[in-house]
């Protein structure tokens, strides 16, 4: 296995690790227990280290951080709209 594989294995897994909480978001509505800051700057993060995989042309980030962004966006979005309408910490 080269290292484009082994990149290729790992970004599917740490991405498809984020779908579990946005499936529960959804189904529950609830995101008292997550972290605005937290989820704030992982997703910041991932964003970023998006654009390092497009400037780079690193495949395996660029698939990993992608998917990774749209779980981890959808919950941000969640948190913060529970926190301006609920007033949650």
């Amino acid at each position: 296995m080269d290292g484009n594989s082994i990149g290729y294995v790992a970004a599917a897994l740490t991405a498809s690790s984020f779908f579990p909480q946005a499936i529960k978001t959804l189904r529950t509505d609830d995101t008292c227990s997550i972290s605005l800051s937290m989820y704030s700057l992982f997703t910041s993060g991932i964003a970023i280290w998006g654009v390092f995989g497009l400037v780079t042309g690193n495949g395996p980030l660029i698939l990993a951080n992608g998917i990774t962004l749209i779980p981890a966006s959808f919950v941000l979005q969640k948190k913060i709209r529970h926190r301006l309408l609920r007033g949650e910490h």
